[in-house]
């Protein structure tokens, strides 16, 4: 089987493109830490031939350790005998760029004998604009076939892979003539061949620049960045809402029809406690990891990412980071540690450091589901300000900013407590264009990235939840949970957490959810079916409500996720990342004393509010 490498820069439509060639439902996403990963798939129009989506990079001259990572993959594939040809995608509306990387990429596969087509992505938006290129002039100059091609609306793509299924009679790029390898004379070559053959006219950049002017203004830029970021966490309540009462709807249906079946007993008690109630209810949150994810795409890929980085850079800097922390930042809000990898870009190691220290107090996917049943019990589900505003919506803002305003705070702390963290390098990002968003890879995307969470997060609830149950369950099969082995040891720990307000069951919930956040719920749903096992299946945030839980105590919850750092995957990635056990180590306690200390003092001022 014959392999072809796909590589180009981010936001060049590399992945969009291997996904039309492939049919897989896959995205490799623009934003370092994420691209680390090799997908690769066998060609619809050639199942003999496999393409192999490599990370994009700006650059074969490498800066940042991530870059060196993707670049010294593509070395490595070129090494490969089994590579055929390497397609190197350039977005057209930014040619001169595109062809400094297609020359550098050039030169390395002449070196290596591998022959190169130039994939010309995005003629549609050219074509929209009335603009035009020189296609085959610019593959007689570069001496490689060049294919003018829409990866978005699929025009060129015919002619494309026609090209790979015929990989033996490519020519392979020569060393010495328009090729170079010095850096200036590459940059100088690009500009030419783009003034030469690339479409002429400045409409698309003057077009940038009339919405840059917009949200990249001292003012009204960041009035719509709050609007945005508002936008988005409102969202996860307003747009979730229907598929969540669905899938709650669903779970309940199917367990008064499924228990009825069962022998009474044990069998029939761990189905209904262990699997439709703790397990069930953390499905019922999957909808909102959902939309988060789609939102998030849909700024990514809408180039609003880069300024919101440039938006941020100079309130960061007072924390001691810089605007590159943003992305990583933001990573951090669907999983740490593709945060944690994408700190990569981070130029400054003192700077990467101190944007570890934030990550893990981003408020990440994982912590969605508690935070999302702790509002539901104790927030009302109306809307203020003549309905422009609910009350939910607006608690799930608070909560996600109280996290990120605490790794703020942690990393000004920090800077301002060691000199060394003082230091800085220039503030360089490239802004990519603006474009809408393709729909089906975001919807695509969002639905793996929680099918994955799903995955991922329900083999460790699952065997939580067996373990809870069972020993909840026994020895009296249920009849009195406080005096199950659970019970016994819950009522043993149960000192540690009654100074914020909690009873035993809480206490095990918060020690269950070290291993992973989300357990948390699922120990919850587990341990209230068992107590009301006569009731009718009723939601978690009701038993809660049920259980006359103080509402400083549920305050409380909320700050100590906001703070704890319940993830030893974060912290194993954390330790390879840094090499040393040292900081995730500090960190662990750090954070855990912190959260426990937060937490009983937010207990003690919103109960001497609410008296």
């Amino acid at each position: 089987m014959s392999k072809t490498i796909l590589i180009g820069s981010p936001n060049s439509g590399k992945s969009l493109l291997f996904n039309k060639l492939t049919g897989l439902n896959q995205k490799v996403a623009n934003f370092p830490g994420i691209t680390v990963n090799i997908s690769s798939g066998k060609s619809l129009a050639d199942p003999g031939n496999l393409l192999m989506d490599f990370p994009g990079v700006y650059s074969l001259r490498t800066i940042s350790a991530e870059e060196k990572v993707s670049v010294d993959a593509f070395y490595a594939g070129l090494n490969d005998p089994e590579i055929s040809t390497v397609v190197c995608v350039v977005d057209v509306t930014r040619l001169e760029k595109g062809l400094i990387f297609a020359l550098q990429v050039i030169n390395a596969c002449a070196e290596r004998g591998k022959p190169v087509v130039i994939a010309a992505n995005m003629m549609d938006v050219l074509n929209n604009h009335g603009m035009e290129m020189d296609i085959d002039g610019l593959a007689d100059a570069l001496k490689v076939p060049v294919v003018g091609i829409s990866a978005k609306s699929g025009t060129g793509l015919a002619e494309l892979q026609a090209l790979l299924a015929s990989h033996q009679d490519l020519p392979e790029p020569f060393v010495g003539g328009i090729i170079a390898s010095d850096d200036s004379v590459v940059h100088r070559q690009a500009q030419q061949l783009a003034d030469s053959f690339g479409p002429k006219g400045d409409l698309l950049i003057n077009s940038q620049t009339r919405l840059d002017s917009f949200f990249l203004h001292s003012w009204f830029g960041g009035v719509s960045f709050v609007a945005i970021m508002y936008m988005l966490f409102q969202s996860i309540f307003t747009w979730a809402a229907p598929a969540m009462d669905a899938v709650e709807s669903i779970l309940q249906m199917t367990a008064a029809w499924i228990i009825p079946l069962l022998p009474a007993g044990p069998v029939s008690d761990f189905v209904a406690d262990a699997l439709f109630g703790g397990i069930g209810a953390f499905l019922v949150f999957v909808p909102q990891i959902f939309v988060l994810t789609l939102v998030v795409g849909m700024l990514e890929d809408s180039g609003y990412l880069a300024r919101a980085a440039v938006i941020c850079h100079k309130p960061l800097r007072f924390f001691g980071l810089t605007g590159k922390s943003f992305i990583p930042m933001l990573s951090g809000v669907a999983c740490a540690i593709p945060g944690i990898y994408a700190a990569r870009t981070v130029d400054s190691p003192r700077k990467r450091w101190l944007t570890y220290l934030a990550i893990p107090l981003m408020p990440c996917s994982a912590r969605l589901p508690v935070y999302s049943l702790l509002i539901a019990a104790f927030i009302p589900a109306g809307y203020a300000f003549g309905g422009l505003v609910g009350w939910q919506g607006l608690a799930m803002v608070g909560i996600y900013l109280f996290g990120i305003v605490s790794g703020l705070l942690v990393t000004a702390v920090v800077s301002r407590t060691n000199a060394a963290m003082r230091t800085d390098l220039p503030f360089v990002l490239e802004m990519p264009p603006y474009r809408l968003p393709s729909w089906r890879p975001l919807v695509r995307n969002a639905w793996n990235r929680s099918k994955h969470f799903v995955t991922k997060a329900g083999k460790v609830i699952f065997s939580v939840t067996v373990v809870i149950w069972v020993l909840g369950y026994f020895p009296n099969q249920g009849a009195a949970l406080g005096e199950s082995w659970l019970g016994q040891m819950g009522q043993f720990i149960e000192p540690l957490f009654s100074p914020f307000g909690l009873d035993w069951k809480y206490g095990v919930a918060i020690l269950s959810s070290f291993l992973a956040r989300e357990v948390f719920v699922g120990t919850l749903g587990t341990l209230f079916g068992i107590e009301g096992g006569e009731e009718n299946i009723i939601s978690l945030a009701e038993h809660i409500q049920n259980s006359g839980l103080p509402i400083g105590a549920g305050f409380a919850l909320l700050v100590f996720f906001s703070i704890a750092l319940q993830c030893v995957s974060t912290l194993a990635v954390l330790r390879r990342e840094t090499g040393s056990w040292r900081l995730p180590l500090q960190m662990f306690v750090s954070y855990s004393l912190l959260a426990y200390s937060a937490a009983w003092l937010t207990f003690i001022v919103v109960q001497a509010i609410a008296a």
